[in-house]
């Protein structure tokens, strides 16, 4: 078999991409449309107050922490499409609450709900299960690429149909968007047996190991700041584009920024992502994006009673946000064992909502103590803080995660095939699981030799077939 054909998504293979990938989409769309208008209309709303409107902006994130590692967990007990189906139905559910409430605790409550619907770990399991282990890599970037377009898309859309529709419109559509992904599990994604996977599942055993590893650590306290610095400035930001004594950009307008804003920081991040990734200058990238958040914080924090120095800023803002959300997960395969990255990825993913969830009740507390310049400033201060320590973060290896199947291996073999493996071109490490018929690796993508893997993993899964 050469190289072409190994490399060849199957039909299978590329439904569940497309599939998979827009039950994301949908998701994601419906949890960020209102980030860029929210903290208008929620003064319009009963009871509100600065602390209230930010816990409603990421209260999602509390109730989507808790909940997607045992969503994951329970998909592998009753099926992968149950809890996606259940959870989009929770998601829609709470979207409804959402638009009925005319009071701010009713928008609480719906956002709560909203984030119960936690799928994320379950979909991630089920396209596993549905791609060979060849090609597991591209569908998890196809589907890491449709939530950084979705996010894009929402934060121009949401403050169009806030307009058009209201925010009660909005989660209103978001309640149609979840249906919509019942539809698409039902009956566009593929169906397939389950099974484990620990490159995308996290293993309970593992997690000792994994949070006493200071350099994983680090990244999850990486994308936890990320997420909340994200939610603290989204609370505030609209605010200052409103507000007559700021930029004074009425509401109905801000999409004009956002729209030239969105496109130009994806073309801007493509070059850096190249440099970390070819040229193999991660670290230097990485840390880099990091100190530019941050200068973006003090630019809102100097200048947003102008528009356009608003405007430059946000500029800045994605186009370092959007490096390193491509970064983090990327480092985090890098740096995690090779049997244990759906735990990494898990307590990582976790970290990532919880985030979002501080970045609103504490962004709301500090925007009714010390008003917009306030939050501005405790996000930057957090940024810095996060600085530090990815200043001491080691250089990663430029290793990839990646499975092999081997079908029966017996206890005195598991040397010996780890030897054969590690002598195969581009695989630097190799940790053979027996009780999962599967081998662990570390490699090099560029430097692998994929047919050998693919014959190697043939031999000893002829005994199975």
């Amino acid at each position: 078999m050469n190289e072409n054909e190994i490399d060849k998504l199957s039909p299978i293979e590329k439904r569940a991409a497309g599939s998979l990938a827009s039950i994301y989409a949908l998701r994601m769309l419906g949890l960020f449309m209102i980030f860029p208008v929210f903290s208008l209309y929620g003064q319009q709303l009963e009871g509100n107050t600065p602390l209230l409107i930010g816990l409603a902006i990421g209260a999602y994130g509390l109730t989507q922490a808790i909940f997607q590692i045992p969503f994951g967990m329970l998909s592998d007990k009753i099926g992968r499409k149950p809890v996606i189906v259940a959870g989009m139905l929770i998601f829609a559910l709470g979207s409804i609450i959402a638009a009925l409430s005319d009071s701010i605790y009713g928008v609480i409550m719906g956002r709560i709900i909203q984030g119960s619907g936690a799928v994320a770990a379950a979909v991630m399991a089920l396209a596993a299960d549905l791609t060979r282990e060849q090609h597991r890599l591209k569908i998890m970037a196809t589907i890491g690429i449709s939530i950084g377009f979705a996010f894009a898309v929402a934060m121009v859309a949401g403050s169009i149909l806030s307009e058009w529709i209201g925010v009660d419109g909005i989660f209103w559509l978001t309640a149609f968007f979840a249906l919509i992904g019942v539809a698409v599990t039902l009956f566009w994604v593929p169906n397939a047996p389950k099974s484990f996977h620990r490159e995308t599942e996290p293993v309970p055993a593992q997690f000792k190991t994994i949070l006493s590893d200071h350099q994983l650590l680090r990244l999850d306290v990486g994308i936890m700041v990320l997420h909340m610095v994200l939610t603290a400035t989204f609370l505030v930001l609209p605010l200052a584009l409103a507000n007559e004594q700021h930029a004074n950009l009425p509401s109905a307008e801000h999409w004009k920024m956002y729209l030239p804003v969105m496109i130009l920081s994806m073309i801007l991040m493509l070059p850096f992502i190249i440099i970390a990734e070819k040229q193999r200058r991660m670290k230097e990238v990485f840390v880099g994006a990091i100190a530019v958040v941050a200068l973006a914080e003090l630019g809102f924090w100097s200048f947003n009673d102008s528009f356009y120095g608003l405007a430059f800023f946000v500029l800045v803002f994605f186009s370092a946000f959007n490096i390193l959300e491509a970064s983090l997960p990327s480092l985090v395969s890098k740096m995690s064992p090779a049997e244990a990255k759906g735990t990494a990825m898990g307590i990582y993913s976790t970290s990532q909502f919880f985030g979002a969830f501080l970045g609103g009740i504490i962004g709301g507390k500090l925007l009714g103590l010390y008003g917009i310049n306030g939050v501005f400033l405790f996000a930057m201060l957090s940024m810095l803080g996060w600085l530090f320590l990815a200043l001491t973060m080691k250089t990663p290896r430029y290793l990839s995660s990646y499975v092999v199947k081997l079908g029966r291996v017996q206890s005195e073999e598991i040397s010996r095939v780890a030897a054969g493996l590690t002598g195969i071109c581009g695989v630097a490490e190799a940790v053979v699981i027996p009780e999962d018929g599967a081998a662990y690796l570390k490699v090099d993508l560029h430097a692998l030799d994929k047919a050998g893997l693919l014959e190697f993993s043939k031999k000893y899964s002829q005994e199975d077939e």
